[in-house]
């Protein structure tokens, strides 16, 4: 029982820390945008990358930081609508 217990509060913990690992009550929209916002800073995070996708793109490097950067504001798009009641 003690170990269950620990497990929970460490989940708990970590759930605290990191808002990407999600909780109960986390809707599929929040889980995807997370997961999208996460990818996108990596992609600024690491500049090799960063390089490789803008000769993907075919544009350049400042280009597509601006463009990950617009990217992070809804990457998933709006929220849908909830039925609250």
């Amino acid at each position: 029982m003690a170990d269950k217990l620990r497990t929970q509060q460490q989940l708990e913990a970590l759930q605290n820390k990191y808002i990407g690992t999600g909780h109960a009550d986390t809707t599929k929209h929040e889980w995807t945008s997370n997961i999208a916002r996460d990818s996108y800073a990596s992609f600024q995070g690491h500049p090799p990358l960063l390089h490789y996708m803008s000769i993907g793109m075919g544009q350049g490097v400042e280009r597509t930081r601006v463009h990950c950067m617009e990217s992070m504001v809804l990457p998933c798009g709006p929220a849908p609508a909830t039925e609250e009641g």
